[in-house]
C-alpha cells in the first residue's frame, strides 16, 4: 500500500529528540527525511550512553534514544559554519518541503538558516522551529529539556498521590508529546500548503506541549481557580480507582457515572448486599463514604487474582483493565493484534519488537521502515540526487573537509 507522505522531503537541522522526532513521524508516515550532521561529530544524542539511571548502549555502539528520534531518516554530513557547507544546505532547501529545527536563535543567524533567509530560496517551505519555552517572551532564548518542561507546567504536580512531592514521570514523556504536536502542525501547514500555495513558519515548544497534555487540568485552573487535586487512592471516588488482587497485581476501574453500574458493580463483586446498603446505595453517599467504600474494596479484591476480576466484569460489560508494566505488553493480544508493537529487523539488533504506527489507514500503511542511519551514510547519494553536486565535486568537498 502506498504511504500517506510519499513524496514530501524534509530536511532535519536538529538535535536530540524535541522536534527531530516529529520528522521520525513523518518518516514513518513515509517522507523522505534527511537529517543534517556536523562531519565526524554528528548529532550528540548518537553518543547518549545513559539518562540518569536509564541504560542507552546498544549494539553496534548505537544509542538507543538516538534510535527512536531518528528512525526512517537519512544522514548527510556537512559542516554549516563554512560557506560551501551553506551552499549545500541552501541547495537542500530549494528541493524541500519542510525544514526543522530547535537550534537557537543566535545561532540560526550565524548558520544562515533563519527563517527570513530560507523562505526567499523556497516561498513555499514549512518551517518548523521548536524551542523550550516558545518563540516569545523574556526566555524564548533559554533551552531546555523534557524535565523542565514537567516541571514548568505543572505536569509534576498532576501526578502521584496528593501527600507526595511533585513527581517525575521516565521517559522521555514531554519530548515525545512535543515531536508528536510538531508533527501535526506540519501536517496542518502542508494541508494549508496545497489549498493556498503558501509555505509558512511555525512554532512548536516543550512548555507549550506539555499544557496541551494536561489542558483539561489547565483549563478548570483557569475557569474554577483552583487546582485539579493530586488523586488519593484512599479517599478517591471508589468506582474509580485501582486495587490490588490476590496475586499482588492490579486492576484499573473507570465506572462512571458510579450509578449507572453501581448494580452490575455489586453482582459482579458477588456481594450484592452491597447495592442496598445505606452508605453506599446513592452517589452522594458513595462520595461521603469513599474511604470507608475504597477499605470494603480493598478486602474484597485481595480474595481472586486478577484474571479472575477481570474476567468477571467482563460478563458485566464493566470497564476496567490490569495495571501492566511496558514489558508485559508485547503479551498483550490487544496490542499486538492492533500493531501497536511490531516486529521489526534491526542491523545491530536482529529482530525486535518496536512500536508501530498506532493509527490506521484504509488505504494507505504507515510505520518504521528502516533503523537510524549511520553518520554520514548518505551524503553522497543525497548529494548527487537532490542537490546536484557531480562525483567529482563531491570529492573535492570531501577533501576540504565540509563533508
Amino acid at each position: 500500500m502506498d504511504r500517506p507522505l510519499e513524496g514530501v522531503r524534509a530536511l532535519d537541522c536538529g538535535i536530540y529528540h524535541a522536534g527531530p522526532g516529529g520528522l521520525a513521524i513523518l518518516g514513518d508516515l513515509g517522507a523522505e527525511v534527511i537529517k543534517i550532521e556536523q562531519p565526524e561529530v554528528g548529532d550528540p544524542m548518537r553518543r547518549l550512553w545513559r539518562v540518569g539511571g536509564v541504560p542507552l548502549h546498544i549494539a553496534g555502539d548505537r544509542s538507543l534514544f538516538f534510535e527512536g528520534a531518528n528512525r526512517n531518516k537519512k544522514s548527510v554530513t556537512v559542516d554549516l559554519k563554512t560557506e560551501k557547507g551553506n551552499e549545500i544546505l541552501h541547495r537542500l532547501v530549494a528541493q524541500s518541503d519542510v525544514f526543522l529545527t530547535n537550534m537557537r536563535p543566535k545561532a540560526l543567524d550565524r548558520l544562515k538558516m533563519t527563517y527570513s533567509l530560507l523562505r526567499e530560496i523556497n516561498p513555499k517551505l514549512i518551517y518548523a522551529s521548536v524551542s523550550a519555552f516558545g518563540p516569545k517572551g523574556p526566555e524564548k532564548d533559554r533551552g531546555g529539556f523534557d524535565y523542565l518542561g514537567q516541571a514548568r507546567s505543572g505536569f509534576m504536580y498532576s501526578m502521584g498521590e496528593a501527600d507526595s512531592p511533585p513527581e517525575v514521570c521516565q521517559f522521555g514523556i514531554i519530548d515525545q508529546a512535543t515531536a508528536i504536536m510538531v508533527s501535526q502542525h506540519i501536517l496542518t501547514a502542508l494541508y494549508v500548503r496545497e489549498r493556498t500555495g503558501k509555505g509558512q513558519k511555525i512554532d512548536a515548544s516543550i512548555l507549550g506541549s506539555a499544557m496541551s497534555l494536561l489542558y483539561f487540568n489547565v483549563l478548570i485552573a483557569q475557569l474554577t481557580g483552583g487546582e485539579v487535586p493530586r488523586h488519593r487512592r484512599k479517599t478517591e471516588q471508589a468506582m474509580r480507582n485501582y486495587y490490588q488482587c490476590k496475586d499482588d497485581l492490579w486492576i484499573m476501574m473507570t465506572l462512571t457515572p458510579p450509578a449507572r453500574y453501581w448494580r452490575s458493580f455489586c453482582l459482579a463483586l458477588e456481594h450484592p448486599e452491597l447495592e442496598k446498603d445505606p452508605r453506599f446505595d446513592t452517589d452522594d453517599r458513595r462520595w461521603e463514604n469513599a474511604e470507608e467504600l475504597v477499605s470494603v474494596l480493598d478486602a474484597v479484591f485481595l480474595t481472586r487474582t486478577r484474571d479472575v476480576w477481570l474476567q468477571a466484569f467482563g460478563e458485566y460489560d464493566l470497564l476496567c483493565c490490569g495495571v501492566q508494566t511496558v514489558n508485559d505488553l508485547d503479551k498483550d493480544p490487544q496490542v499486538m493484534e492492533n500493531g501497536y508493537l511490531v516486529d521489526f529487523d534491526h542491523p545491530t539488533l536482529g529482530q525486535v519488537k518496536i512500536p508501530g504506527y498506532t493509527a490506521h489507514f484504509s488505504e494507505n500503511s504507515a510505520g518504521t521502515t528502516s533503523a537510524s542511519p549511520d553518520l554520514g551514510e548518505h551524503t553522497d547519494e543525497v548529494l548527487t540526487e537532490i542537490g546536484g553536486y557531480t562525483e567529482r565535486e563531491i570529492a573535492v568537498l570531501r577533501q576540504e573537509g565540509v563533508i
